[in-house]
């Protein structure tokens, strides 16, 4: 197969930038919680200042998506976990563009298991161990109450759909495998 042969040049086409997006557990030793690793955004930063999210990010055009996970925590905690599942895709629809271009984003959600938990921080924000149990009860990116849950959970694969609404917020619409066979 060849690469001309993939469709991407005939014409302009919706397009969309891959990206990760990491949930590292461990047990606290201390106390035997299971624990989520979150990146504290840093307060000067542009996207979620101050906010937790998960960690990744965009996947280079010399990787694949697992490589790309790999490296993203490598980057931002200094963690090689050797068990990674894949958990969930985000479809992300960012609407029109200044230029009338419709990009997007696509999210490939991973959980991975590490009994390793020195982390490092980088000018991105501070990696933190929190547990399951109390992560709702933080200052969460919006999408995270609705994602950590579904990553966390055994079962299906989930997918999502964000599509924009007219204040310019993305609405979030969840499904798993079983939930696109019953509708």
């Amino acid at each position: 197969m060849k690469s001309a042969d993939q469709g991407t040049s005939e014409r302009v086409r919706y397009m969309a930038v891959p990206r990760t997006l990491i949930f590292v557990t461990s047990v606290n030793p201390e106390n035997g919680d299971q624990e989520v690793l979150l990146l504290k955004g840093a307060p000067d930063k542009r996207l979620w200042a101050n906010k937790y999210n998960g960690l990744g990010g965009h996947v280079e055009a010399d990787e694949d998506v697992l490589a790309s996970a790999q490296r993203e925590l490598r980057e931002e905690a200094g963690l090689e976990p050797d068990d990674w599942a894949l958990r969930g895709v985000i479809h992300i629809d960012t609407g029109s563009d200044e230029h009338g271009r419709r990009p997007g984003v696509v999210v490939f959600v991973f959980r991975a298991w590490s009994t390793v938990r020195r982390v490092w921080g980088t000018e991105e924000g501070k990696p933190v161990w929190i547990s399951l149990r109390n992560v709702g009860e933080d200052d969460l990116v919006d999408d995270l109450y609705e994602i950590v849950p579904r990553t966390m959970a055994d079962g299906p694969v989930f997918y999502a759909h964000y599509r924009p609404r007219a204040d310019g917020t993305l609405e979030y619409e969840f499904r798993s495998l079983t939930e696109h066979q019953a509708a």
